[in-house]
């Protein structure tokens, strides 16, 4: 099984449109409806379970399976979850969506009211760091460990390279 990166303009220019190829976007079904590439397949990450496998498998006897995403991250986890259960050659489009943007291509996109998951999470982090400041100064100051606890949240984000409240706000209601 081929465990192969690619990056997104490469696979635009040599790549996109082939036969025998199945494009996985693995991000939130909103995030998907904002802005896709045409042809390509929503399997969010999150659901990505014994169904979806089985689903994937009788689409894609055969065939390469290129994993999309914001930028190339969550693409990953789709692939270590995925090569166990499937035998074909796996590979992923580092940059993303993001990348394939900035090209030239035509992509499917809705009214632009949604926001990426990324901005999301960014939101929440600032709100709540700004919450607990405002609650340390009004009721307590040993709520100021709000902000701490947000702040070490990013740290840890930032070197495991997976985030904890992405993947809660990934199952809201909004998100879905």
């Amino acid at each position: 099984m081929s465990q192969a990166v690619i990056n997104a303009t490469t696979f635009l220019e040599d790549i996109y449109p082939l036969a025998n190829t199945l494009i996985i976007d693995v991000r939130t079904p909103a995030e998907f409806k904002s802005l896709h590439l045409p042809n390509s397949k929503n399997f969010p990450l999150d659901q990505l379970h014994a169904d979806a496998y089985a689903e994937l498998l009788s689409t894609a006897a055969g065939t390469t399976l290129y994993l999309l995403c914001g930028t190339g991250k969550r693409a990953q986890l789709a692939k270590e979850k995925l090569s166990d259960h499937m035998d074909n050659p796996i590979i992923i489009i580092t940059g993303g969506i993001n990348e394939i943007a900035r090209s030239n291509v035509v992509l499917n996109s809705s009214d632009g009211t949604t926001i990426s998951l990324e901005r999301q999470v960014r939101i929440a982090a600032g709100a709540l760091v700004v919450l607990g400041v405002v609650l340390s100064i009004t009721l307590n100051p040993s709520l100021l460990a709000l902000s701490a606890a947000v702040g070490l949240g990013l740290i840890f984000a930032g070197i495991t390279d997976s985030c904890g409240m992405g993947l809660v706000l990934s199952k809201m209601p909004w998100n879905q």
